[in-house]
């Protein structure tokens, strides 16, 4: 099903990335967000929203990387990067599923320029039928789905990447934590 997703992901716009381990995923993130401008000044910040990743990663060699784990709205507005952990992808339209109950959630995947979401590979299903089948409403008060980079044709007519959100979706699997679709 990866090869699905990735198909329909990068039909609309995202980037997708594959890797079997936690540790290969941050080996490619840190050069990545250094070569997309990271920094410690406003239009740079990378902020890194809690989720179970990062629960199990060195935070302070991160942070000397130049990521922050504090986020608020002012911070996330003035972004680059926001990094967020998704619970679902579906293979059907490309799309992710994050549970955005948390705020932290919201801020740094709608924000900042450059979102960069992170999903098990075995978190991949088929479509909204298998989804809707696993959510629980008294749980998961606050659903986004996520397809591509934020676009809109609403102002005459014309196609615009990045008006109501993020200009780039990076997306990066990690078999390891769990499966392989």
């Amino acid at each position: 099903m990866y090869d699905q997703f990735s198909t329909k992901a990068t039909a609309v716009g995202a980037e997708v990335h594959r890797f079997a381990t936690v540790k290969g995923a941050v080996e490619f993130l840190l050069p990545f967000l250094k070569a997309e401008g990271m920094g410690d000044e406003p239009g740079r910040y990378a902020l890194w929203a809690n989720g179970p990743v990062l629960a199990g990663l060195e935070k302070g060699s991160l942070q000397a990387a130049g990521l922050s784990f504090e986020v608020s709205r002012e911070l996330a507005s003035q972004a680059r990067f926001g990094i967020s952990q998704v619970d679902f992808a579906l293979a059907d339209t490309g799309s992710l599923v994050q549970d955005q109950s948390a705020i932290e959630q919201r801020l740094v995947s709608s924000l900042p320029e450059i979102h960069v979401a992170i999903a098990a590979t075995g978190s991949i299903l088929d479509g909204k039928i298998e989804l809707f089948k696993r959510l629980n409403p008294t749980n998961s008060r606050y659903i986004a789905f996520i397809t591509g980079p934020s676009r809109t044709a609403d102002i005459e007519r014309v196609l615009t990447i990045g008006v109501h959100g993020p200009q780039r979706l990076v997306i990066l699997f990690i078999d390891e934590l769990g499966g392989d679709r």
